[in-house]
């Protein structure tokens, strides 16, 4: 299990060489390019700057782990959704070409008017055909534990049940909705079996974080933990001292 982080929002307004120059300084592993923010790659670049972009990170400590996208699938409007399928395999056309390996993309609540059923069936319509594009350029999807209701565990264990695509999976996002009792065992067990990346966010917070971290490793998740902490005032400090309580909180875990 690894460290990274998300640009949302710590890291937001920092420039790619600065991006990748403050990681590797605090011990960072990896990164999660959230689109709109400074580090500006994003599907509008050519061919040579991607190039540019992949050789960067392949001199860096730091990897490029993948691009957070806004796509969403929810709304009850086909020509909405196909809009979003669209942008999203621009982002796994920019993975390919960047090194990355997957992109991630989300559910913001149910919409009026249509069952909660039919709408994960339609976002999992949408998924497996951004499933079926990745597969052929070694690109995963992963789908955020997001949104209002959309973000209750059973919810996302439906829609990964619908989707039926091992291209595609979950990114746990560390909600209150996980925690039952003060323990995140029974949803992190319900929906390990599609994880496929995590983030984290305040880990000084009240969110069960030992349990999590403890629950990762039995499982044998080999994969990222990605830091989508709040703004700091001194970003380079708090990502050191992040670190520092994550290799404590994992050493301690047990």
């Amino acid at each position: 299990m690894m460290l990274g982080a998300v640009t949302y929002n710590i890291c937001k307004d920092w420039d790619l060489e600065t991006l990748i120059g403050n990681l590797e300084a605090a011990g960072f592993e990896a990164v999660e390019l959230r689109t709109t923010h400074k580090h500006g790659v994003e599907p509008t670049l050519d061919a040579a700057a991607r190039r540019a972009v992949a050789e960067r990170f392949a001199r860096s400590k730091v990897r490029l782990l993948s691009f957070g996208t806004t796509n969403e699938f929810h709304s009850s409007d086909l020509a909405v959704r196909a809009r979003n399928v669209a942008e999203a395999k621009t982002f796994i056309d920019l993975a390919h070409d960047t090194g990355a390996w997957g992109i991630k993309v989300r559910p913001n609540g149910f919409p009026p008017g249509l069952s909660h059923d039919q709408t994960l069936r339609n976002i999992a319509a949408c998924l497996r055909e951004l499933g079926d594009y990745g597969q052929g350029k070694g690109v995963e999807t992963w789908v955020e534990v997001h949104g209002r209701e959309t973000a209750e565990p059973p919810h996302m264990a439906a829609l990964m049940r619908h989707t039926g695509h091992t291209q595609v999976g979950l990114c746990w996002n560390s909600n209150p909705q996980d925690v039952v009792n003060g323990s995140v065992k029974q949803y992190f067990q319900l929906l390990r079996p599609w994880i496929k990346n995590v983030h984290i966010n305040e880990l000084a917070g009240p969110y069960p974080y030992r349990e999590l971290f403890a629950l990762l490793r039995a499982s044998r998740y080999e994969r990222y933990t990605l830091c989508e902490a709040q703004e700091s005032k001194e970003p380079g400090r708090f990502l050191r001292w992040y670190r520092a309580l994550w290799v404590e909180m994992n050493r301690n875990c047990a």
